[in-house]
């Protein structure tokens, strides 16, 4: 145990910490990577798909009342790899435009109509060429063993173009990728690095977010001994120092966001990562946590939004999940009750109150900053924090 020296540095070492800031707070938009489940796991099923019949980006009404009613001003928009860059180019500089413009003009409604901000999500897991089966489903990136994997190469191509397409768009953030998992940390590490390097090529100085190994769990992030994500994101190297770390949290037995009961302690199991962020000088945003309607999900959810307003590692968060297509299906927490989404206006099974009316505007709603940042780039350093003009 190492001693202070005196008693000026014991006073100094019981200060309060820097009083923290979260800049940036709303929902995950779910819906842009619906319609390709198999239950017999076929490849190619639901591909490309008919936009607003099996897939949907957002809903501009419920982003009207996210943003307007419920002041958020943060937005995680998923799709697909697998339509944004067909089978038949690969996965590249490629676009299915027709795709491209659906998705840039639910990404436009959000930044430039209503004044939020966006994160471009996609929810490939780092795989890409079958997500039929997804979480599992598909060639990992950057596997050379595998003849059918995409390049690490091509996975950059990829991120050059998305970002010059919307280097110009200051309001928005570009998500890497979402829940890597199985995968050696080495590879994840070279197809991030692929992606940085080629986002800045292009010229976009936009923040970036950057998952982890383990489904970007934090919770996970100094297990798995070299694997793990606390002996490898630090290494990611970004020229504009402009990106955060995404991570995801649930609360239940698992880590999963499948069940009903809310078990495990936010603070306790994110002070390995947090004391990793704070080693390294480096913020994050926690993109996907949620619960259900229990008591104890009410108080593990002000648990966990708590913590990252008291530690300044933390500068963002979305809820999941919202989106236009999940009916009175529940997207986390519920052991698959049809208890409905956080999309404003949805409904449970049984036609009663979905999670929207017993999670979000009791619970997480209360916890959204008064002041946000809704104005310039965003950035791992945050910027001036105002009331919802």
């Amino acid at each position: 145990m190492k001693f202070l020296a005196s008693a000026a540095a014991v006073c100094v070492a019981l200060l309060p910490r820097v009083s923290a800031k979260i800049y940036y707070a709303g929902v995950a938009q779910s819906s842009g990577e619906f319609g390709v489940w198999s239950a017999t796991s076929t490849k190619g099923t639901g591909l490309p798909g008919r936009f607003g019949v099996e897939y949907q980006f957002i809903s501009t009404a419920g982003v009207d009342i996210m943003t307007d009613k419920h002041k958020v001003n943060l937005h995680r928009v998923a799709f697909l790899l697998e339509r944004m860059c067909p089978l038949s180019y690969g996965l590249g500089a490629k676009f299915n435009e027709t795709h491209f413009d659906h998705f840039k003009e639910a990404i436009d409604y959000i930044t430039k109509t209503k004044g939020a901000y966006a994160i471009l999500d996609p929810h490939n897991y780092m795989r890409y060429n079958d997500p039929s089966s997804q979480p599992f489903s598909g060639s990992v990136i950057g596997n050379t063993s595998d003849p059918t994997a995409a390049t690490t190469a091509q996975f950059g191509a990829f991120w050059g173009e998305l970002a010059r397409r919307f280097a110009s768009d200051e309001k928005v953030i570009f998500g890497l990728m979402n829940e890597p998992h199985d995968m050696p940390s080495t590879l994840l590490l070279a197809n991030l690095q692929a992606a940085v390097d080629a986002i800045r090529a292009a010229g976009a100085k936009n923040l970036i977010i950057a998952p982890g190994n383990s489904w970007t769990g934090g919770h996970a992030w100094t297990e798995g001994g070299a694997e793990a994500n606390n002996n490898w994101l630090h290494k990611l190297a970004d020229p504009a120092n402009n990106t955060a770390i995404d991570i995801h949290e649930y609360l239940d037995q698992d880590f999963s966001g499948g069940h009903t009961a809310c078990t495990q302690d936010p603070a306790k199991n994110l002070a390995g990562v947090t004391a990793w962020l704070r080693q390294h000088g480096l913020k994050a945003f926690i993109t996907e946590f949620g619960g259900s309607n229990t008591t104890a999900c009410t108080t593990m959810l002000n648990g966990i939004l708590d913590y990252m307003a008291q530690n300044d590692e933390y500068i963002g968060w979305t809820a999941w999940a919202a989106g236009p297509f999940w009916g009175p299906n529940s997207p986390c927490c519920t052991d698959q009750k049809q208890l409905g989404s956080l999309e404003p206006g949805s409904k449970a099974g049984d036609g009663g109150p979905s999670l929207y009316d017993t999670v979000w505007v009791p619970v997480m709603q209360k916890k959204v900053p008064a002041e946000l940042q809704w104005s310039g780039i965003a950035s791992v350093k945050g910027g001036k924090t105002t009331a919802k003009p």
